[in-house]
């Protein structure tokens, strides 16, 4: 089945012995190392074509070059042959194919089968567990928002089922009214599977039947006289009703993605649209790696079978440009989904507006890469591949502590996205009712508060949480996040290396739990080192504005006929409230605007305070 020379190489002699069959064919290079991969309905006579003179392709040039062996399996049909190129692609990654650097599974929200309290969540890898599975989504920030709309509107728990087992009490999740707390009673079966009942409505694209059923329940709690509840109703449809206009699709009820790919300069971006039960559940970008000289449908073309095969697929995928072996395609499509799949390049009306929004988005960001391709983004990739992540994190926050002795602790949080520091979103923690010095609990409570608010909707989940600490900083995380039923985000420590030397840093990750040690040039460390430093100096900025406050006025504030402007001429006479406190009466006093009254109420607080 194969066939290899090395010295002499006759690609002629090879040919020969070739059938004229479906198959797939694989290029080999001196070292022995597959450097492309094809299908081919009659295997002869496309591998034979790499070796006609009259072929100009110069890629096809560049490549054949360096052929010095070929092999090949012959397969019962070309649809099968587009399967098994499909899998060794993935396998080989070939120099000379499309690759698809984002080729990772996607994410779902899961509903388990609990008989009576079933629970929501963020689900990626293997389906195996039992339940239903929705999605898929293009991101986890998808599903982490639609989870946080569900919970809003229907509170259906998304405690994992060892946390639900041992409470005794209701968690934050009852108290934000997220949840009815099924797991302490406070619901009863028959009440929480109608929340279950209605949630998976929406999430089949029924949301215009729980709504009419909502409006049933409310006008029966207001012709009961039960108002409140009426009210409470009245929300819920509310909100409803915003999600739905956000996410619903006119006219469209089934499964249909929607994708463009252009190329220019070497790069390519194919931009794909999630519609799922008529809902849009978003678009993702991905960023193909492309031989020099390969046509956008080309890519288009391997695009839709690294991404699609294996995978769950819709009946319907919309194209911006007809693709080479379109009818292959969607017999391959097809038999690995276990029903027809339609690929449609002429299309009219609302679904022609898709495919322009697609392409637009598509242009757009690929000029953007291109303005910035060896900018941020790079070291977002970077850090997605050294940490072997499913995909290129959208938003990171950082968490650093800051105190002297204990003395005026402050923490703070700073952001980044793939375009930089995102500053209208960082934020400062006073910390108070901790023990000084107690950096754990710190970092504790300042997670609690800001994840808390995030649970509330007032703002965006991470995907990762990186931690300036090492192992007890990074449980204080783990635990704040399992408490506050978070999912899906990633948390980070970084711990100092040997003598606090820059470029030896530890990276603690928690699932699975490792640790990673990256090369002192990694880019990747280099987008880490400056989210931490960003995140140390915003901290201890903070900080000192506060311990400068609290040192420069608190005890000059509490004293009567004092005001702002004699305080700043005190302190500017005595350098600071330390020489305030040595001064004698007649020092104060000599000061314009102090009597000799308040002079003595001046040095009462603090001689009385030092007694």
């Amino acid at each position: 089945m194969a066939e290899q020379e090395t010295t002499p190489f006759d690609p002629g002699a090879i040919v020969r012995h070739i059938p004229e069959r479906p198959g797939v064919y694989r290029m080999l290079d001196a070292d022995g190392t597959v450097i492309y991969v094809g299908k081919a309905r009659r295997l002869r006579r496309r591998v034979a074509s790499y070796f006609n003179r009259s072929r100009k392709d110069p890629k096809t040039q560049a490549m054949v070059a360096q052929v010095r062996g070929i092999e090949f399996t012959v397969t019962h049909t070309e649809a099968e042959a587009l399967i098994l190129e499909n899998n060794l692609i993935k396998t080989l990654a070939p120099r000379y194919n499309v690759l698809l650097r984002d080729d990772k599974s996607y994410p779902y929200i899961y509903l388990s089968d609990h008989p009576d309290f079933p629970r929501l969540g963020f689900h990626r890898g293997a389906r195996r567990d039992h339940g239903r599975y929705f999605g898929p989504f293009p991101s986890a920030g998808s599903v982490r928002e639609t989870l946080n709309h569900l919970q809003r509107v229907f509170p259906v728990r998304q405690c994992e089922d060892t946390f639900f087992r041992n409470r005794s009490r209701p968690c934050l999740q009852y108290q934000i009214q997220r949840c009815t707390a099924p797991c302490v009673g406070f619901v009863t079966p028959e009440a929480y599977q109608r929340d279950v009942a209605h949630a998976v409505k929406f999430l089949e694209g029924r949301s215009g039947e729980v709504i009419d059923e909502l409006v049933e329940d409310m006008e029966r709690a207001a012709e009961a006289l039960e108002f409140e509840r009426a009210a409470w109703l009245r929300d819920r449809i509310s909100n409803l009703r915003k999600i739905q206009e956000r996410q619903y699709i006119s006219g469209e009820k089934g499964d249909l993605d929607v994708v463009a790919c252009v190329s220019q300069g070497g790069l390519a971006c194919v931009q794909v649209f999630f519609f799922r039960n008529g809902q849009n559940l978003g678009n993702k970008a991905f960023y193909p790696r492309v031989p020099p000289e390969t046509d956008a449908a080309e890519v288009l073309a391997a695009f839709i079978a690294r991404h699609y095969l294996g995978r769950t697929i819709p009946r319907e995928i919309l194209l911006n440009m007809p693709v080479p072996d379109q009818e292959v395609l969607q017999e391959a499509l097809g038999e690995d989904s276990g029903h027809p799949v339609r690929l449609r390049t002429r299309v009219r009306a609302e679904r022609r507006r898709w495919l322009e929004m697609a392409d637009t988005n598509a242009r757009a960001a690929l000029k953007a890469r291109a303005a910035s391709a060896a900018s941020l983004r790079r070291r977002f990739e970077d850090l997605q591949q050294a940490l072997d992540l499913d995909e290129i994190p959208a938003r990171m926050e950082c968490f650093d502590i800051s105190h002297t002795q204990g003395e005026a602790t402050v923490a703070s949080c700073v952001v980044f996205t793939q375009e930089g520091p995102l500053k209208s979103d960082y934020r400062r923690f006073n910390i108070e009712g901790v023990t000084p010095g107690d950096d754990y609990a710190a970092m504790r409570q300042a997670l609690h508060r800001r994840f808390t608010r995030l649970k509330r909707g007032e703002g965006v989940l991470p995907d990762i949480l990186i931690i300036d600490g090492g192992k007890g900083q990074l449980r204080q995380a783990v635990e704040v996040l399992e408490e506050l039923q978070v999912d899906g985000v990633i948390v980070l420590g970084i711990a100092k290396g040997p003598d606090r030397r820059p470029g030896l840093e530890k990276l603690v990750l928690t699932e699975p739990e490792r640790e990673v040690i990256l090369p002192p040039d990694s880019p990747a460390l280099h987008l880490l080192q400056h989210i931490r430093d960003e995140a140390h100096r915003f901290a201890i900025t903070g900080h000192r504005q506060r311990r400068g406050r609290a040192r420069s006025s608190s005890r000059l504030e509490d004293i009567p006929g004092l005001g702002p402007k004699r305080r700043q001429l005190l302190l500017k006479q005595f350098g600071g409230l330390q020489g305030i406190s040595r001064a004698g009466v007649e020092d104060l006093q000599s000061v314009r605007g102090i009597s000799r009254e308040l002079a003595q109420r001046i040095y009462d607080v603090f001689h009385d305070e030092a007694g």
